[in-house]
């Protein structure tokens, strides 16, 4: 490998100068930004380079891409050349390295690859928000806890499409694209599909042109690293940021405080304050986003935390008192260590409580300045809806709403009503889940002492939405009146307030009428027996509604309701989830606010999940639809339909699957030691692990295929049974019990069967240390089964299930999710379907609990076999105690997996079946799941936001 064209030295200072010279003067033939940010650009570092763009553009009279006129020089988008690309590749291995200059190799060959690419990016991003301030758009805001972006280099440059410059300018230094892209590792920021389905997110608002950034926090050592040893998941630090990241830009300028504990007091003018306790900063990482074919590029602006240098203790340390000498500085900078920090303890719950907050608080105020900036003076804070959008991905990002009325009231000076108002009108809530446990309730003392201001909102807030009950459903019905209050109110078990008790008085008095029937009148002359008037007096006692709340019980804030309450939409992510959220889980909020609620089924990007990690099958797609543009227009994709059955298409399927299936064989090599033969059907279970998502389903129906293969001649084995690798990843939360048994089971379970001669190639288990969306690109391109098998109406709606079904992979699974609408898309014939349905499910728990439950033969003689220690010496016991019993903490098989697992057996016996018939049914299948995928671009999805919640329009650069 020639690695010497990359190496920096002094010998060839003047050379390296020179060509670079000659790549900024090509560039500038076409976009003179290029010319004025490259020449500085060999005195500055490169966190220097956005403030670069803009100075040099005021020194010099070069023409600005964004001036009065309108952008001139958007639209004239050069593409440079390999050569060019390859000059600036070699300047920033010299000028602007992460390396020593004698340190040559594939990271310091990444770093430079990936400072070349970011030049055009932020020339865009700069000319994008410099229109976005110019217009003064509208601008949505996506507030996640979580971002799953995933690689960036390859990203970036696909949509710059400038893949094969790239790819031929490495080639002319001697590195191959691929290894260089390994080189960098994913961004740990997230954990599942709620961090990935906000990164598809952001893709697509830049793809689309639509005005938004992203926020969120900038964690350090991200969830965790997955190791799989014999002891099962075992979690090390995320490293991602030990060199840096070469896409993110440090804002020094932007930064705002954040307070935590304090108490509040009143001024002379009555108006609140929030004082004392414990103040920190908060400091702006950019990372930009660009879209797909389109200047457009976005930002994702990621928060840090720290404090200054004053709150370093200098006596104590010199003192030796070095643990009290830091002590302010770790209370801050710990607060973006990890994502979703253990919460068994206090500290751990007050941990996770400053970092939603701190989301929140830095946010609104970029948020608030932004649109101050742009307003001009005086503000017209009737307008603010009117400007902006600010979605809650989920309920981590509740505190935005006390947060925002918080800083109108006391800090702007807005009346109440106002900011209550203009709250109202800003904020939309996307719900993800109907797990109880993740409806996040927080205790109110907690909230009480960490954000005491807050509270006193949150009661104010509490108390208009009592006012709304009463309003709506009066008090001549105590018990509906106290069910409705129970269900629906903010702070639960808290006394009512004094107003509301005054209006429940108020509506009881008014509910009393003089009697006008004459016939229910008693006649004075006749006598009532005391005993008949005792007992009439001892109903009205039993029968009479009480308000107050249960001392046994804890004082919370039920966070989902305050954001339906807060805000002035609700959707959910899958048809079916939505419906689930209006009728169960916020019913009675829909009952109150129909207007509120609705429906906006997931997607991904077509650009990553298809288009990038699978060239393969892409060249086949674009081949028969005509063209590339699918890529934005998935809709295309339905044309496929038309030719299924066409031999050539399905011969080319196969190759391109094929291809893909000897690239997953070698990387699971490489991972886990594990030979797999590409010939054996791929059958990949890939998601967070967890009870409701039954890996453990899936792992007992292989260990009961495994049992029956063991009892068959090696004649009757090859009849029966298609040869399987069965793929697992995913990570179990770290405190999550049961979920790091399973992990544990499903490779004892590998370890078990991968070494048993008699079986062979035809059934493997592998689990996938460390799943990510790297892990992804490589194996759902590659993957033929794919099982989606929640228990149904607990998945809100998934987005892996999506991304299979787009790259061809055929899917087996319950109605669940989003499921239900990809059956209804790829057809039901090439959906392999089991399962109870979700409107069954409370009745089959409810049957259990009675005793009523009677599990199949089968499902009997799987757990027999597992206890017979045939996996090894581990203890399952309080594994497969959980799916026995009635009911009770951990037993009474929640999750229905003894329900399903007949029904589940019997499926994946059609699964063997169809698998056998590769040409006349398992390819089409293949083929009709891309073809009817085109519904699950998030592309989509955004567009339905943009349209129905944030009411946004996209601004293109002219």
């Amino acid at each position: 490998m020639a690695a010497s064209p990359i190496s920096a030295t002094s010998s060839r200072y003047s050379t390296s100068v020179s060509s670079f010279a000659d790549f900024a003067f090509k560039m500038g033939q076409s976009n003179p930004l290029l010319i004025k940010f490259k020449i500085p650009c060999l005195r500055h570092s490169r966190r220097n380079h956005l403030s670069i763009i803009k100075n040099v553009a005021s020194d010099q009279k070069l023409k600005n891409p964004v001036t009065e006129e309108g952008v001139t020089a958007a639209e004239d988008v050069f593409m440079p050349d390999s050569a060019s690309i390859a000059s600036s590749i070699k300047y920033h291995a010299e000028f602007t390295p992460s390396f020593s200059p004698d340190h040559v190799g594939l990271p310091k060959t990444f770093f430079a690859t990936a400072d070349s690419v970011r030049d055009m990016l932020i020339i865009n991003w700069n000319a994008t928000y410099e229109y976005y301030e110019k217009m003064n758009v509208k601008q949505a805001y996506y507030l996640s806890m979580e971002y799953l972006q995933g690689r960036a280099l390859l990203n970036a440059i696909g949509n710059l499409q400038l893949s094969g410059a790239y790819a031929e300018a490495l080639m002319k230094l001697g590195y191959d694209l691929e290894a260089v892209a390994e080189q960098e590792p994913d961004a740990a920021l997230g954990n599942g599909g709620l961090g990935r389905l906000a990164s598809c997110f952001l893709d697509s608002l830049a793809t689309l042109n639509y005005p938004a950034w992203g926020y969120g926090l900038r964690y350090k050592y991200g969830l965790f690293k997955q190791l799989i040893t014999k002891d099962g998941q075992e979690e090390v630090a995320e490293d991602w940021l030990e060199l840096g990241s070469p896409w993110e830009i440090a804002r020094n300028d932007i930064s705002y405080p954040v307070k935590f504990y304090g108490k509040v007091v009143s001024g002379p003018d009555g108006r609140k304050e929030w004082v004392g306790g414990e103040d920190i900063k908060v400091v702006a990482y950019d990372v930009p986003i660009p879209g797909y074919k389109t200047k457009t590029t976005i930002n994702l602006r990621l928060w840090s935390t720290k404090v200054g240098s004053k709150e370093f203790d200098l006596r104590a340390f010199n003192a030796g008192e070095h643990d009290k000498a830091y002590e302010t500085l770790t209370n801050a900078e710990k607060i973006c260590y990890i994502l979703y920090p253990g919460d068994e303890s206090l500290e751990g719950k007050t941990l996770r409580l400053k970092q939603q907050y701190t989301l929140c608080s830095a946010s609104l105020q970029d948020i608030i300045a932004t649109f101050e900036r742009r307003s001009g003076h005086p503000v017209n804070w009737e307008i603010f809806p009117e400007k902006v959008a600010l979605q809650m991905n989920d309920t981590h990002p509740t505190l935005c709403i006390p947060e925002l009325i918080r800083i109108l009231v006391d800090v702007k000076g807005l009346s109440w009503n106002e900011a209550w108002k203009i709250t109202q009108r800003t904020v939309a809530y996307t719900n993800h889940t109907v797990l109880p446990e993740a409806l996040e309730k927080w205790s109110l003392d907690l909230i009480q002492e960490l954000l005491p201001r807050h509270v006193e909102i949150i009661k104010m807030i509490d108390e208009e939405l009592i006012d709304s009950i009463i309003s709506k459903y009066g008090a001549e019905d105590p018990d509906l009146l106290q069910q409705k209050l129970k269900q629906m109110r903010i702070v639960d078990n808290v006394e009512l307030p004094t107003s509301a008790t005054e209006l429940l008085l108020e509506a009881q008095e008014s509910s009393v009428v003089d009697p006008v029937d004459k016939t229910e009148i008693p006649n004075e002359d006749e006598p009532i027996e005391e005993e008949n008037q005792s007992e009439a007096l001892a109903a009205e006692e039993e029968e009479e509604v009480t308000f107050e709340p249960d001392l046994e019980l804890p004082k919370v804030v039920r966070m989902a309701n305050l954001c339906v309450v807060g805000g002035h939409a609700v959707n959910g992510v899958a048809e079916i989830h939505s419906e689930i959220v209006k009728n169960d889980v916020f019913r009675d909020f829909c009952e109150l606010w129909p207007e509120k609620f609705q429906n906006k089924t997931n997607g991904v990007t077509p650009r990553r999940w298809i288009c990038f990690c699978n060239p393969a099958l892409s060249k086949v797609i674009t081949k028969w639809t005509g063209s590339e543009e699918w890529v934005l227009e998935t809709e295309r994709l339905a044309a496929l339909r038309k030719f299924a059955d066409n031999s050539e298409l399905q011969s080319e399927w196969r190759e391109a699957k094929q291809s893909n299936k000897k690239a997953v064989a070698a990387f699971i090599r490489e991972k886990t030691g594990h030979l797999v033969s590409p010939d054996a059907m791929f059958d990949v279970q890939v998601k967070r692990i967890h009870e409701y998502k039954r890996q453990l389903l899936n792992i007992l129906g292989i260990v009961y295929r495994y049992k029956k293969m063991k009892e068959m001649t090696p004649e009757e084995r090859k009849a029966k049974f298609v040869p399987r690798v069965c793929i697992f990843g995913g990570k179990a939360f770290a405190t999550y019990v049961q979920a790091k048994r399973i992990v544990k089971f499903i490779t004892d379970v590998g370890v078990t069967i991968n070494h048993d001669q008699d079986i062979g190639d035809l059934l493997k288990v592998v689990f996938v240390p460390d799943y990510n969306v790297s892990v992804a690109e490589v194996l759902i391109p590659g993957s033929e089964l794919s099982q989606h098998i929640s228990t149904a109406g607990m998945e809100a709606s998934g987005t892996s299930n999506m991304k299979f079904a787009m790259n061809g992979c055929v899917l087996i699974g319950t109605l669940d999710g989003a499921n239900v609408e990809i059956r209804q898309q790829v057809g039901e014939e090439n959906f392999f379907l089991f399962g109870a349905r979700a409107h069954e499910i409370a009745d089959l728990r409810k049957e259990r609990a009675e005793g009523k439950f009677v599990p199949d033969p089968r499902f009997e003689e799987v757990k027999a076999y597992v206890r017979t220690g045939v996996f090894g010496p581990y203890d399952y016991e309080e594994l497969m105690g959980s799916l026995e019993g009635n009911e009770g903490y951990g037993r009474g098989d929640y999750f229905l997996v003894g329900k399903d697992f007949p029904s589940y057996l019997e499926c994946q016996e059609k699964v063997d079946e169809a698998y056998r018939d590769q040409k006349q049914r398992w390819t089409k299948m293949s083929i009709m799941n891309t073809a009817g995928s085109f519904k699950f671009s998030s592309d989509r999805t955004i567009h339905q936001y943009a349209r129905d919640i944030w009411r946004i329009e996209p601004a293109r650069l002219p």
